[in-house]
Formats: structure tokens, sequence, C-alpha cells
């Protein structure tokens, strides 16, 4: 079932492009975006990632750390951030465990039997986890209000 509003953060164990370990407890004790994207390279999450980019500062100033999360493994999470500038970590749910814990999962996506990929959704979680915002699609190609972010921020 996916998180909502007021709902406790379900820990996790990501990793980031370096293959280090990045859990709920590692970004706890500020406000944390988490988006979550389909994959790496496509037009829709590289819009996605090169927005939240383009806003870090504004993000960073209003208290938050932005976390990409991606199906993709550590490699093409790394060359992805690489080849887009991305200021801020992108993990891997390789075993889309956490995917299915927050927002759900597209089955099959693409049409190809066995490839499940995130659902697009972005949750804000406060310092203590707790989530206090979120929204999922079920369309791959529909982007998250930016503003509706930022102003839950500013809260």
């Amino acid at each position: 079932m996916p998180l909502k509003n007021g709902d406790a953060a379900p820990d996790f164990v990501l990793y980031d492009t370096n293959k280090k370990a990045v859990t709920l407890q590692n970004v706890l004790g500020k406000k944390a975006v988490l988006a979550f994207f389909p994959g790496a390279f496509t037009s829709g999450c590289t819009s996605e990632m090169c927005t939240f980019r383009d806003q870090l500062s504004e993000l960073n100033e209003l208290g938050a750390q932005v976390y990409g999360i991606c199906v993709d493994g550590p490699a093409a999470n790394k060359a992805f951030a690489e080849h887009n500038n991305l200021n801020f970590p992108i993990l891997s749910d390789f075993s889309r465990e956490v995917s299915n814990k927050y927002g759900g999962v597209h089955e099959d996506f693409w049409g190809i039997k066995g490839y499940d990929a995130a659902k697009r959704s972005v949750f804000v979680l406060d310092d203590n986890g707790t989530v206090i915002y979120s929204w999922i699609t079920d369309n791959p190609g529909e982007l998250p209000n930016y503003d509706e972010i930022r102003e839950v921020l500013r809260q």
C-alpha cells in the first residue's frame, strides 16, 4: 500500500553511484525529498532529475536534501548522474523492494515481461522521517508539481 501523509517512512538500504549504502537513518535530521523515477536516460526522468538539479540550491535553503531513486543499478545511475551533472545522490533500488514500500512499481514496464520499474513518485519527509507530502502517478510521463514540493518545504 503506497505511503500517504502522516505515515512513518519505511526503513531502507539503497546504494549510491559509488556503491555506498544509504539508509533512512542517514537522511534523518533534515527534511528529505525522495524522488522515485522509472529509468535513467529516459526523457521524462531526465527532465525531472534536471529540474531537481536546477532547483537544488533553493530546496537546500528550505532545509531539504534531494535523493533520486531508480531501479537501475549503481553503474547506470552513475553514468546518468554524470551525463546530466546531477548534484544530489542517485540511489539504486535494484531489488524494487523500496519502490514497492513507498509508491509501487509499474509491472512489465514498456511491455517487457518481468521488467518492473518504480512509479514516478515524490515523498517529502520531515526531519524525523514522517511523510509530509506524497505524490504518486500511474502515468510515467507525468512530472511532479515542483511548486507544491517547495510549498511543503516552506511550512
